[in-house]
């Protein structure tokens, strides 16, 4: 067991990230912290320290309790880390599972099933065909001749 061990590379042993190419890409990204700081994927970490990932819309906080090289179980992971995220951040995760998709703003990303439905009906050319407009047919003299009657009234 070593006295020292990259943040990366703790996060996938502790299974916070599923691949450790990810867990890299968190930290270049700047979703993990340390004492308020974004780290580097190669920042060394030790027994003691308290390392914050966010992952929207919680950001969470997790105390090393002992490093580790490689993966572990996931009935290990408590030995290694104790999560200290605040019940407040659980609270906006529920409510974020509650509210589902409810705040995609229209026209943001791919079509809901109903809305493609309704789309598909709508291009149909039998839902174009529903409907008869009859507009009349005015020439241009016409038109000239209904201009010269509003401004003369005028």
């Amino acid at each position: 067991m070593a006295e020292l061990e990259r943040v990366d590379k703790w996060l996938w042993a502790m299974r916070v990230f599923k691949t450790r190419s990810i867990a890299t890409d968190a930290c270049k990204k700047g979703r993990v912290t340390m004492g308020g700081v974004a780290v580097k994927p190669s920042k060394m970490i030790k027994v003691g320290d308290v390392v914050d990932v966010k992952k929207p819309p919680v950001t969470y906080s997790f105390k090393v309790l002992k490093l580790a090289n490689n993966r572990l179980g996931a009935r290990l992971v408590p030995e290694y880390l104790e999560n200290i995220t605040p019940a407040s951040q659980y609270e906006i995760l529920e409510m974020a599972k509650i509210s589902g998709f409810v705040d995609r703003r229209k026209g943001l990303g791919r079509p809901t099933k109903r809305e493609s439905r309704e789309l598909s009906r709508f291009t149909e050319s039998t839902y174009a065909d529903d409907f008869y407009l009859d507009f009349e047919d005015y020439d241009d003299e016409d038109l000239a001749d209904d201009y010269e009657e509003e401004s003369s009234s005028l």
